[in-house]
């Protein structure tokens, strides 16, 4: 990667076969696979109530690869018009227009296709036929419920599309047990509630580029109160879901979810304090009371007037808090005599990054230590699986 950008470097003519593997490599989107496996391995270690055979471990874990891969790979295909007018997105390389593109969408597609048929044979004849059907429906649920259907239609989008990275969590039960029981059921609910807020805070630091490509995430149609708000219940239920694996995990997986969960609700009472603070205003006035209910989706006519209204929060979040004097052109980006606003409806100054939203460290803390929330959550699961001491009847004994 070209050290200024961190883009795949231009090919002129003939096309190298590094660079078109590294291409489609960077199609799975690599990183979210990996978030993926490390909720697949303690599964399996708690199904098993120990370590499954290497050999399990390895094919399941190579068939969930390519299952995320394969659907990742169909989100990029799909989305690579939109992707083009994101910042965050417009590296990908369905993203890259010639003759800069050194993919074409049609390799893209046929490569989406045959790493989905390999994640089928393989978890097929090598684990077990339910973990492959599972592994469909998560490449089909990405693909037809969230991509197509949700994504660009409701603020609900990620709500439901999320349960798309649940699916690994079962994958993971059924290939040690050929079932998927209650445990599984919990963890698939655990993952489902946690999305909800890993997700919108990440879209609130982008949602400039979410409202230029007219895609309704949360924050792009609701106020950032609204948001947090949000966050905060499915916080609630995420940790009341770990809760209920209690009695399976035993003692030292209930003690470590208590202690991560109160570490992760600490943090989202934490942002929404801040955006209260700053919804406030200086006078107490309410900066965002501007945002109207019910927001237009972004991309149409209205959509510029209702992210003014909002963009008082989102600026002032940029703007390191409240007390600072923040008017309507100053959150909007511009000044009082340039409030024009550009081809997509909205206002120039708040998309394409200019009101630097990535100087926001609010959601982006709550972003981060969502991960870490997850891992840790899930090395838990994995110490607790192995460990002769880690469950209740080793707790009772020592009574």
């Amino acid at each position: 990667m070209t050290p200024a950008t961190g883009a795949l470097p231009v090919v002129a003519g003939r096309r190298s076969a590094r660079v078109v593997a590294r291409s489609l490599f960077a199609l799975t989107k690599p990183r979210i696979i990996e978030l993926l496996l490390v909720t697949t391995i303690p599964t399996m270690l708690l199904a098993q109530r120990g370590l499954p055979s290497a050999r399990l471990l390895i094919f399941t874990l190579i068939g969930g690869a390519f299952a995320a891969g394969s659907a990742n790979t169909f989100n990029c295909y799909i989305d690579r018009d939109i992707d083009a007018l994101m910042k965050r997105t417009s590296r990908r390389p369905l993203a890259r227009k010639e003759p800069l593109a050194v993919v074409k969408p049609t390799e893209a597609l046929i490569f989406g296709v045959v790493l989905g048929a390999a994640s089928t044979l393989l978890l097929g004849l090598l684990v077990n036929w339910l973990s492959a059907a599972l592994a469909d429906g998560a490449i089909l649920f990405y693909v037809f419920v969230y991509t197509l259907g949700l994504k660009r239609r409701t603020a609900s989008n990620i709500v439901i599309g999320g349960a798309a990275g649940c699916f690994p969590v079962l994958v993971g039960w059924s290939a040690v047990t050929g079932t998927v029981a209650l445990p599984a059921v919990v963890l698939f609910a655990v993952i489902f509630f946690w999305t909800p807020p890993h997700f919108w805070a990440l879209a609130m630091k982008f949602r400039d580029d979410y409202a230029a490509a007219s895609v309704p995430m949360l924050p792009v149609v609701a106020p950032a109160t609204v948001v947090v708000r949000k966050i905060l219940f499915y916080s609630y239920v995420m940790v009341a879901a770990t809760l209920a694996l209690a009695p399976y995990a035993g003692w030292l997986y209930t003690a470590s979810a208590v202690a991560l969960g109160g570490w992760f609700l600490t943090e989202a009472h934490r942002l929404q304090a801040r955006v209260d603070r700053i919804d406030a205003g200086p006078d107490g006035t309410g900066l965002a009371d501007a945002a109207p209910a019910g927001a237009p989706r972004a991309g149409t006519p209205l959509a510029g007037l209702a992210l003014a209204g909002s963009a008082l929060v989102s600026s002032a979040l940029v703007g390191g808090g409240h007390g600072t004097g923040t008017s309507v052109a100053d959150a909007l980006g511009v000044a009082d005599t340039s409030a024009a606003a550009d081809a997509s409806g909205v206002a120039e100054g708040v998309c394409a990054g200019v009101a630097k939203p990535s100087a926001n460290p609010a959601p982006m803390r709550l972003f981060h230590l969502s991960i870490a929330y997850l891992t840790l959550l899930f090395a838990a699961i994995a110490v607790t699986s192995v460990l002769p001491w880690g469950g209740w009847e080793a707790l009772l004994r020592l009574f």
